[in-house]
């Protein structure tokens, strides 16, 4: 009898890989952020990634992150890819599900995450986590008892293809 395999990828390494995976299909220049809501069975729930809403075209909106009029930086414009994999998901409640995301989430993801239900988030990347937002971010899911955690790689490279 032939055994199992044994370096199959755990579920973290799946989910955190769908997430990845998502933010490639971001345009952003600067910043390309995924995420991918999990069932508590380990079932994708949704999945997203940063950019413009349906119908506000990548090419006619700006992606600068400064600039002297205000109106042409793309923060005004960009929905976040926490809240876009929110804002995807057609199944009613996300009541107890799992984020995993590329960059720890803003105060205002943090609020979507907070009241849509998702009782847990395993973030990769923290590097806006002495700005305001983020700070804020981990105030509020502390104070709401969103299980956070630091997603931990186990090194081995994973690629895709044949």
């Amino acid at each position: 009898m032939t055994e199992k395999r044994k370096d199959y990828i755990t579920w973290d390494e799946y989910f955190m890989g769908v997430a990845k995976l998502s933010a490639m299909r971001s345009k952003d220049p600067n910043t390309q952020v995924g995420a991918c809501i999990v069932s508590d069975d380990n079932k994708i729930l949704s999945m997203g990634y940063n950019g413009f809403p349906i119908g506000c075209s990548d090419d006619e909106f700006p992606w600068a992150r400064e600039a002297e009029e205000p109106l042409d930086i793309k923060y005004l414009y960009s929905t976040h890819s926490e809240l876009n994999a929110i804002l995807n998901y057609r199944g009613g409640s996300l009541e107890g599900a799992k984020l995993y995301v590329t960059l720890f989430p803003c105060n205002e993801c943090a609020k979507a995450i907070i009241q849509c239900g998702i009782k847990e988030l395993v973030y990769e990347d923290d590097k806006y986590e002495k700005t305001t937002s983020v700070i804020a971010s981990k105030r509020m899911l502390k104070a709401a008892g969103v299980k956070v955690t630091r997603y931990e790689s186990s090194g081995r490279e994973i690629r895709m293809g044949l």
